[in-house]
């Protein structure tokens, strides 16, 4: 069995290679199937929005003897009869509970409700109220801080590439990882917060790193491609995702390792919810990240530029010194 490093010297000779171009339709069936099915999970778990994109208030019971969850629901609709709760245990001392908008006077009588429920003195029952508008400036900020995002993406690449056709591909690629990454958000139950936000954007911002590397590595590959060249445009984009392929996986476990410690330990071991919020996006979009890359956006962009016209003649002129080659052995 090779070791690691003759693993790598073979990828990058060529000596051995993955079919991330040749078998690209399979890839894309794959990545359309994936896109597909985390859009339709809204549909059947739909997604949790935190208190700040939605409105409402909130409760915090601190100390409480019990951290039995219907306590605080009974509580809450003995003043607002069917009132919507959603009840939380923090730190696994702590009771946070989130309702509907109310107005002050019944903001004050949860708030008594909850403490003689919870046995706890009033001030150890905290309150906070978050309006409506507040939360649509929230989810506006969060769109236009997205859109400004890609828009610049797209811009940046296609000045650093020459070709507006790789930032398509990254762009592909990046949404790509978006959907996959907010579907198993929303798969496994867990709110959209600002923090969540701030970790898309971050699976983002390294989806990015890692596409423009592979880029820059298939961008060396086919300018070195002239016409005495021996390789297909498509293998010379193989043979750069693979030249690359060993830095990717290096780079994401590095990545993933702390991200997964934080997300394990840190939320569901001490019941930190904030580190939930951020570490999940995470960690999901450092995986799906580097599949996209590999297996979306590099054979994206060689199915754009196969059809050139100079690079069809290329590759044309190639396979038929190859054909003449092979009849004459």
């Amino acid at each position: 069995m090779p070791s690691m490093n003759e693993f790598g010297n073979n990828l990058y000779t060529g000596k051995t290679s993955f079919p991330f171009v040749a078998k690209r339709r399979l890839w894309f069936i794959i990545a359309i199937v994936l896109v597909v099915g985390s859009a339709l999970v809204p549909l059947i778990r739909p997604i949790q929005f935190s208190i700040e994109f939605t409105g409402g208030s909130q409760f915090t019971v601190q100390g409480p003897d019990s951290t039995d969850q219907a306590i605080a629901t009974d509580a809450v609709q003995s003043v607002v009869a069917g009132a919507a709760t959603k009840v939380v245990i923090v730190s696994d001392t702590d009771v946070r509970v989130q309702t509907d908008q109310m107005s002050a006077d019944e903001t004050q009588q949860v708030a008594n409700a909850l403490a003689d429920a919870y046995g706890v003195e009033p001030d150890s029952v905290t309150s906070s109220f978050i309006g409506p508008a507040w939360g649509e400036n929230v989810t506006r900020q969060s769109l236009w801080g997205l859109a400004i995002f890609l828009a610049l993406t797209f811009l940046i690449l296609a000045i650093y590439f020459r070709t507006w056709k790789m930032s398509a591909a990254a762009i592909i690629g990046l949404l790509d990882v978006l959907v996959i990454t907010v579907g198993v958000y929303a798969l496994a139950g867990f709110e959209i917060s600002p923090a969540a936000v701030i970790g898309f954007l971050t699976i983002l911002a390294y989806s990015l790193y890692d596409t423009t590397v592979v880029f820059d590595k298939i961008r060396e590959n086919t300018s070195e491609d002239g016409e005495k060249s021996a390789r297909l445009f498509g293998e010379s984009v193989n043979l750069a995702v693979n030249q690359t392929l060993v830095r990717s996986i290096n780079t994401s476990v590095v990545a993933a390792l702390p991200v997964g410690a934080i997300l394990f330990i840190g939320s569901f071991w001490l019941g930190a919810e904030t580190l939930t919020d951020i570490s999940l996006s995470i960690f999901v979009g450092i995986l799906v990240a580097t599949y996209s890359t590999l297996f979306v956006a590099a054979p994206l962009y060689s199915l754009f530029r196969e059809n050139e016209p100079q690079i069809r003649e290329r590759d044309a002129r190639i396979r038929e010194a190859r054909s003449r080659a092979a009849v004459e052995a």
